[in-house]
């Protein structure tokens, strides 16, 4: 009987000073499209915090002025953790051998090509010698995939029509004035920028059609450096599996950037070909190595 004491006692202690180790360890979070510790604070404070809580490690975030510098600091190890999107992955896979945690699915998380309601254009390939507006430059929903949409439909967006790139916002006024015939933006943009006129008494969804929209995009990704032990890996992998409710609720805590993912859940396994589709965006946009984010 004293014997099963001492080795239940050994066997507490030994678990109290692996959890002493693992909160010992140190790690860095960066946000690829999120630029400054201010703005990382606000909308992913709370994730940090509960992340920390789970695994017991400390978190630290790493701001970075953009996804080349997010690359360049797994490659020398600058940071060992990045949120990132389908079109980071795929590039950051191959320059950077970075690997998945998570991803982070995202209910109807696609592209589409938005219309005037009253506008003459009722396929695709009516847009031919057209200008088109979309959102920023690299950006998986407002560019890569509007661009694949057209591709997938016979028409080339490098040759068979004009595009502009540039802020959603702006490219919504735009179509709203009739500057441009149409409109590449992601689901969630066109809510939020409906949700916007409704607020205002503006134009209502019945002023719109959506005129093409790409199949669900692959996920939103937890990246991490190649040179942190797979052992870390793997407990991280676990504690978010058996935290996710908790993990969900910090990140909807954020401000606006994370309203993205309201309905989300964590997907623990994640196929590298899931990504395929990103790959063949990158092509369709002029840039078939995938090698480097296209704008930056």
């Amino acid at each position: 009987m004293f014997q099963k004491l001492i080795a239940v006692a050994t066997a507490f202690w030994l678990l109290a000073f692996s959890a002493a180790s693992v909160q010992a360890e140190t790690f860095k979070l960066a946000v690829t499209d999120l630029v400054g510790m201010e703005e990382l604070q606000r909308e992913f404070g709370p994730f940090k915090a509960e992340l920390e809580k789970v695994t017991g490690h400390q978190i630290e975030f790493l701001p970075v002025t953009n996804r080349t510098a997010a690359l360049e600091a797994l490659r020398f190890k600058k940071v060992d953790f990045v949120l990132a999107g389908p079109a980071e992955y795929v590039v950051m896979k191959k320059r950077a051998k970075a690997d998945v945690v998570v991803g982070l699915y995202r209910p109807d998380y696609f592209s589409m090509i938005v219309v005037k309601a009253d506008s003459p254009y009722f396929s695709v390939k009516n847009l031919k010698g057209k200008h088109i507006g979309m959102g920023s430059v690299g950006s998986t929903s407002r560019h890569l995939g509007p661009m694949h949409v057209l591709s997938e439909a016979g028409v080339n967006p490098l040759k068979d029509m004009k595009v502009t790139h540039t802020n959603v916002k702006v490219v919504w006024e735009a179509l709203k004035k009739g500057d441009i015939d149409a409109a590449g933006i992601g689901r969630s943009d066109y809510d939020s920028l409906l949700a916007k006129e409704a607020e205002n008494n503006g134009l209502q969804r019945n002023a719109f059609r959506i005129l093409a929209r790409s199949p669900d995009l692959p996920n939103d990704l937890l990246m991490v450096g190649s040179h942190v032990p797979k052992k870390t890996v793997e407990q991280v992998r676990q504690a978010i599996g058996q935290n996710s409710d908790a993990l969900i609720a910090s990140i909807l805590q954020g401000a606006d950037h994370v309203k993205r993912y309201k309905g989300m859940r964590f997907l623990i396994n994640i196929g590298d070909q899931d990504y395929d589709v990103v790959r063949a965006m990158f092509g369709t946009a002029g840039y078939p190595e995938y090698a480097d984010f296209i704008g930056d």
